[in-house]
């Protein structure tokens, strides 16, 4: 069932449905918020004016890097499960002999 997910960026409510996993939409839109936060923050303590449209482009720069980033890592991780499992069972093979 889907639900409605609401969330406020910039003074202004946007709303969107939210699937079956609601509570991971709501995760995602608070990141989100929290990224906007964050950037404008930055921004306003600067001494020029950043519009919305470059605070949303920044944070969605900055989600979709680190979201780059941990696929790089989780990538890595499982060659190195793999190649240390190749291995454990190379060194089992051996001594089971």
């Amino acid at each position: 069932m889907e639900q409605l997910v609401t969330i406020e960026l910039f003074g202004q409510q946007y709303t969107f449905k939210a699937g079956e996993e609601v509570s991971r939409a709501k995760e995602v839109a608070d990141f989100l918020v929290e990224e906007v936060s964050r950037i404008e923050s930055q921004q306003s303590s600067s001494s020029s004016s950043v519009n919305k449209l470059t605070i949303l482009i920044i944070a969605a720069l900055n989600i979709a890097n680190e979201n780059i980033k941990l696929k790089r890592n989780y990538s890595n991780f499982l060659q190195n499960i793999s190649n240390r499992s190749i291995g454990l069972i190379r060194v089992l093979d051996e001594n089971i002999q």
